[in-house]
């Protein structure tokens, strides 16, 4: 296990494949893992319980991160409202740069890690894919888990996201400029992860 700091940011749009990529190269190379979408949606739940966003923000318990509830529509589309203020980005932004230069390596995963949080990432990734694919992927998961809803209400719900993420003035959702894209709209997930992996490989050589 490496012992020095080693940062892999990963971004991408909801639903491209970041969060299982994430998890995998983090355990094959036995780096910590951080899903940072977890930072927001845990505000994002707070928010619809009545608190403030930048109250929220400021006092987070990483304990939070753990509630099951976090992975609902409705937060998701919280999460998504809660990101584009200025100053609830700020107020998570230590807790991610702390985590990323941890040692013993560690993989982020989220809107804007390669462009904002960790510009200095030894690896950055841009995973992708078409928003058809990745709304039948986000159906199969919310009906997986018992959520009554159809493609066209999901692939709304998917194009509204991206337009939020990718115009918002702070922290847009973009490629980093020395970024690996991958697009995984027809890949298998083996196929996606050994390519991140690849990657990250090739960086520790």
């Amino acid at each position: 296990m490496a012992t020095a700091p080693f940062t892999v940011a990963i971004d991408g749009p909801a639903a491209a494949g970041k969060g299982t990529i994430s998890r995998a190269v983090a355990g094959r190379f036995g780096f910590a893992h951080l899903d940072t979408g977890l930072l927001y949606r845990a505000v994002g739940a707070q928010v619809l319980s009545g608190v403030a966003a930048v109250e929220a923000a400021r006092s987070l318990d990483p304990a939070a991160l753990e509630d099951p509830a976090l992975r609902t529509a409705e937060v998701a589309q919280a999460a998504s409202k809660v990101a584009v203020i200025a100053d609830v980005r700020a107020a998570l932004l230590d807790f991610q740069r702390a985590f990323a230069r941890r040692a013993g390596g560690a993989v982020l995963d989220g809107r804007d890690i390669g462009t904002v949080i960790c510009p200095q990432a030894e690896v950055k990734l841009f995973v992708t894919a078409s928003a058809e694919v990745r709304a039948g992927r986000r159906l199969a998961e919310l009906q997986g888990r018992g959520t009554d809803t159809d493609f066209e209400t999901v692939l709304a719900d998917v194009r509204a996201r991206d337009a939020r993420d990718s115009d918002r003035a702070e922290a847009p959702l973009r490629p980093a400029e020395t970024a690996f894209v991958l697009d995984t709209s027809e890949m298998s997930v083996e196929a996606a992860v050994e390519a991140a992996v690849a990657q990250v490989a090739a960086a520790r050589a």
